[in-house]
């Protein structure tokens, strides 16, 4: 299996200092405000952690309908991560629409209790005390 990198610098005191990401595809900013007070200017480290939920479930997801003969068109996951207070990671929200012909709905709802079960990421963020999946299938 792969194994991936990616690194993180800090600069500075909390509130006035800057930070930046970076893996092998991407790199961006965050700072104080981008991270604590949603001023919009940069990422932050549970942004990246939604983007990589998202991805994981869709990726997740296409594979366990595909397996099951029933290979989706398209998956769009969206995750909203919640920041509450200590801080920490209180509630991950997955909106997901499916794309997958001739998918029937107890198929479709069984596939997605499957992969919020047993996605990689999922897996990995067990300690969050909500993570909820809103998934509406699609036909094509």
């Amino acid at each position: 299996m792969a194994v991936s990198k990616a690194s993180a610098t800090w600069n500075g005191t909390l509130k006035e200092g800057t930070g930046g990401v970076k893996g092998t595809g991407f790199a961006a900013a965050f700072t104080f405000g981008s991270r604590f007070e949603g001023n919009g200017k940069g990422t932050n480290p549970e942004e990246l952690i939604g983007a990589a939920h998202a991805g994981c479930f869709s990726m997740f997801l296409a594979a366990q309908l595909t397996t099951a003969g029933k290979p989706p068109t398209s998956i769009n996951t969206n995750a909203t991560v919640t920041l509450g207070d200590g801080p920490t990671v209180t509630k991950i929200v997955l909106d997901t629409v499916a794309i997958v012909p001739g998918l029937d709905q107890a198929l479709f709802d069984e596939k997605i209790a499957f992969t919020k079960a047993n996605c990689p990421i999922s897996k990995a963020l067990a300690a969050v005390p909500e993570i909820v999946v809103n998934a509406t299938l699609k036909a094509g």
